[in-house]
């Protein structure tokens, strides 16, 4: 990945890079995933598997440039322990770089030859920028409304872990049946993930996050807990449809939380998720394999970790 995001010109090189510099690439989570899975399915790695492992390049490619452009969005300090890289370069060079690793993604993705793979990870782009608009201009009976917030939660960051399960399945040759329980395996751990992380901007502290916390609510966004909360607290509601923007709302919103069951409801939700993942995995095709036996057991336990993790 590395080699994949290097420039001629050192300002691209330097902001492209930013995030695959050692100590700053994250989890990696969604590469791991895409690797387990194809491994969890044959006991013949052969040439598929190169072509494999370049859809898992390509799906980071797609989420670190969601990521910068994001931060730009979201006007973020801290990004991974880091300052954001539009604060190191400014806005305008943030987003090129975001645009520049979306093109090396389109580009290796076109070398797949592959229609439908094409297709699955470019309706994901397609669904990232889907659910950042809708976070922006929801109408305010929307912003309180739980479908609208499953759906968005879907786009912006289920839909790049299921779509791409599904396309590593294709790219091996599986049948739709499969590549199907690939596709709800990502889709609930992606929902599982997010709703952790929802979890943790109460729970969390930012020297583990590497990031701030409260940061959904300081930027207008009423998350699962808050929604959650609402149930319980009718006043909190007129603060979600204004996006917290009065001076002292988002310490009220954060109080309401805190004395209400949003905080356990959203873990319990992620709970379900994380479970609804682990029956995704055993319903794959039965395999007389010990490595891919030990690589569906990997992906329950991601699928376990994404809801016990505390960063």
């Amino acid at each position: 990945m590395r080699r994949a995001v290097t420039s001629e010109v050192p300002a691209l090189a330097t902001a492209a890079e930013y995030f695959f510099k050692v100590g700053a690439e994250g989890k990696r989570m969604r590469p791991t995933v895409l690797l387990l899975m194809a491994s969890a399915l044959t006991n013949e790695p052969g040439d598929v598997r190169r072509r494999q492992q370049r859809l898992a390049e390509i799906t980071e490619l797609i989420h670190v440039a969601s990521l910068l452009h994001d931060d730009v969005l979201d006007h973020a300090a801290t990004r991974r322990g880091l300052r954001a890289l539009n604060l190191e370069v400014g806005n305008k060079l943030a987003i090129l770089a975001g645009d520049f690793l979306l093109a090396r993604a389109s580009v290796t993705l076109a070398s797949l030859r592959n229609t439908e793979v094409i297709a699955l990870l470019s309706r994901v782009l397609e669904h990232l920028v889907t659910g950042e608009v809708m976070q922006m201009t929801a109408k305010a009976d929307r912003l309180t409304s739980f479908d609208h917030y499953f759906q968005k939660t879907y786009f912006k960051t289920a839909s790049l872990i299921a779509n791409s399960a599904k396309a590593i399945v294709l790219l091996g040759g599986h049948d739709v049946t499969t590549a199907e329980s690939a596709y709800q395996y990502g889709r609930h751990l992606g929902l599982a993930f997010q709703f952790q992380d929802d979890v943790l901007d109460f729970t969390g502290t930012g020297s583990v996050l590497g990031k701030p916390t409260l940061g959904d609510l300081r930027e207008g966004i009423a998350t699962a807990p808050v929604l959650f909360a609402a149930e319980e607290h009718e006043g909190l509601g007129a603060l979600i449809e204004r996006r917290f923007k009065n001076v002292g709302d988002v310490e009220t919103a954060h109080d309401w939380v805190k004395r209400s069951k949003g905080i356990e409801r959203t873990k319990a939700l992620a709970r379900e998720h994380s479970a609804e993942a682990v029956r995704a995995i055993e319903s794959l095709p039965p395999i007389d394999c010990p490595h891919a036996m030990r690589c569906r057991k990997g992906l329950k336990e991601l699928a376990y970790m994404a809801v016990n993790r505390i960063k």
